[in-house]
């Protein structure tokens, strides 16, 4: 891969993984309502659905979508209806304490699992990973070395980005202890969560 396609893949991701989408608001709620710590671990879960993405886009599924338009409809409809739902568990649920509750926090494999869910159905990887990630990939150089490039490259940057959402909540928190703001800002995750999914949805139509 030319240097000047990676560092535009790297603008890409860094952007992306900056940008508040429903990985984003589920780190930050997770951090919220668990700490640091714990809210990493939906995190992982996010980066390991970006290798399947990753892995699709690398194989030409995009073009099998566009063959099979049915599927990407499927894709879209499950995944704004798993975005709705974690939106609505964000809206109604505790709100932000000062200090994290080290007995709340459920089960580690539940947190991961949350993440990998909402990435793998989640209509916004349709637009990075496929639509534009095959672009990067060139036709007249080995496939394995762009794919081990693009592979730790997008998952540095998701973890960089989704991490430094959850250590910002730390701060943020301080700033919600009056319950009614607390409701707000947890109301605003949530409307970001699907607002993101629907953009993502008309992006790919």
């Amino acid at each position: 891969m030319e240097f000047g396609v990676w560092l535009s893949l790297v603008a890409l991701f860094f952007t992306g993984g900056l940008t508040p989408g429903p990985a984003v608001m589920l780190v930050l709620a997770s951090s919220f309502r668990y700490g640091f710590k714990p809210a990493l671990l939906p995190a992982l879960g996010v980066a390991s659905a970006n290798v399947l993405w990753l892995c699709l886009a690398a194989s030409g599924t995009a073009a099998l979508f566009e063959i099979y338009p049915r599927a990407t409809v499927a894709l879209k409809v499950l995944g704004i209806l798993v975005l709705t739902w974690m939106a609505f568990s964000v809206i109604f649920g505790p709100l932000p304490r000062l200090e994290p509750d080290p007995d709340d926090v459920p089960k580690r494999g539940r947190l991961y699992a949350k993440g990998f869910l909402l990435q793998i159905t989640s209509p916004m990887p349709l637009v990075y990973f496929g639509m534009l990630l095959p672009l990067y990939f060139s036709p007249d150089t080995p496939l394995a070395p762009q794919f081990l490039i693009m592979l730790v490259t997008v998952t540095i940057l998701e973890l960089f980005g989704l991490s430094l959402y959850a250590y910002a909540a730390g701060t943020i928190r301080r700033f919600l202890q009056e319950p009614r703001t607390g409701r707000i800002f947890n109301i605003l995750i949530g409307l970001v969560m699907i607002a993101s999914g629907v953009f993502a949805v008309l992006s790919t139509a």
